[in-house]
C-alpha cells in the first residue's frame, strides 16, 4: 500500500511500564515455549482486542493462554486489582495502574512485556510458524505507516473532531483530517480485498479495531452530518463488515463491554452522531454463527 510515513504522535496514554521480548532461543531470556506465557486482556479495550484477534488469527489458545480482564477496571488508579501482584513481583515499588494488556511469563510470575504491537509481533514471529503470515517480509514500514495512519489521522483526529468546549475551525479541520485518510483508505479497498497484500495482515487487524472505535466510541461524540460524511467511505465499511463476519473477528466484540467502559470513562458531551450507527456490529457477528 502506497502510504506516506507519518511522523510518529504524542500519545496521551502512559508509556509501557515493561518492554521485554520474546527471544529465539535460551539466551534472549523469554524464549519462546508453547504454555510458559499468558495473555491478561479485555478486549473492549482496543490494544487488548488488536490482541486478541492476532491470537484468534495464529490458532495459538493452546500455546499462550488467554485471561480475560472486566471490561472496567476496578481499581481507583484505573488499573485492574488482579493484575497488581503481578506488577509487585515485576518492579519494585511500582506506583503506577496495573493496566493491561500483559504479556506474563507463568515460569516466573513477571511480566514480559505491556506494549500491545512488540506482544503481536513476537506472538507472530515465534508462536506463529505454519500459520498465516501477519507480518509479511517487506512490508514492515507499510505496517507501521498504517498503525501511525490509524492512531494520529483517524482516532485522535476523530477525539478532537469531537471534543466538546474545543474551536469550531478546530474541531472542523480534526474532522477534514479524518477523512482525507478514510478516503486514502476508501480508495485503497475498493480495488481490492486487504490492504496491503492478497490476504490478511496486522495491519487489518489494526484498521478493523481503528474501525470499530470510530463507530462504538468516537462517532457518540460527532454530529450528524459528519457521521454521515465518515459513514459514506461505502468500501471502507464493506470490509469492516466483511471482517466482523470473520470467526477470528467478530465474536471477540464485546459491544456491550466496550458501552460500558466508554460511559465510565469519557466525560464528554454526547452528540447527535451518537443516533447514527454506521454498522449493525451485533447483526454481522450473528451471522458467523
Amino acid at each position: 500500500m502506497s502510504v506516506t510515513p507519518l511522523a510518529a504522535a504524542p500519545s496521551a496514554q502512559c508509556a509501557p511500564a515493561f518492554r521485554g521480548r520474546i527471544g529465539r532461543d535460551a539466551r534472549s531470556g523469554h524464549y519462546a515455549v508453547p504454555r510458559r506465557y499468558r495473555l491478561h486482556l479485555s478486549p473492549v479495550c482496543s490494544d487488548g482486542l488488536r490482541i486478541a484477534v492476532v491470537h484468534a488469527l495464529l490458532g495459538l489458545g493452546d500455546a499462550c493462554p488467554v485471561t480475560c480482564l472486566d471490561a472496567v477496571p476496578d481499581s481507583p488508579d484505573g488499573g485492574h486489582s488482579v493484575l497488581r501482584p503481578l506488577y509487585d513481583a515485576s518492579a519494585h515499588r511500582y506506583t503506577g495502574p496495573a493496566v493491561g494488556p500483559v504479556l506474563s511469563d507463568d515460569w516466573s510470575g513477571r511480566i514480559v512485556s505491556t506494549h500491545a504491537p512488540d506482544i503481536t509481533r513476537d506472538l507472530a514471529r515465534h508462536f506463529g510458524a505454519g500459520r498465516p503470515a501477519l507480518y509479511p517480509c517487506g512490508t514492515e514500514s507499510e505496517i507501521e505507516a498504517v498503525e501511525r495512519m490509524c492512531a494520529r489521522d483517524i482516532n485522535e483526529a476523530a477525539q478532537r473532531a469531537g471534543r466538546a468546549g474545543a474551536d469550531p475551525s478546530e474541531r472542523a479541520r480534526a474532522l477534514e483530517t479524518l477523512l482525507a485518510a478514510l478516503g486514502v483508505l476508501e480508495r485503497r479497498l475498493a480495488f481490492q480485498d486487504y490492504l496491503i497484500s492478497d490476504h490478511l495482515t496486522v495491519a487489518d487487524v489494526e484498521l478493523w479495531v481503528t474501525l470499530v472505535r470510530l463507530d462504538t466510541v468516537h462517532r457518540n461524540h460527532l454530529d450528524a452530518a459528519a457521521v454521515h460524511r465518515v459513514a459514506g467511505h461505502h468500501a471502507l465499511w464493506a470490509y469492516a463488515r466483511r471482517l466482523a463476519a470473520h470467526p477470528a473477528f467478530g465474536p471477540l466484540l464485546d459491544l456491550d463491554g466496550i458501552a460500558r467502559r466508554h460511559h465510565a470513562h469519557c466525560r464528554g458531551l454526547e452528540a447527535a452522531g451518537a443516533a447514527v450507527q454506521i454498522l449493525d456490529w451485533a447483526a454481522h457477528v450473528a451471522r458467523t454463527g
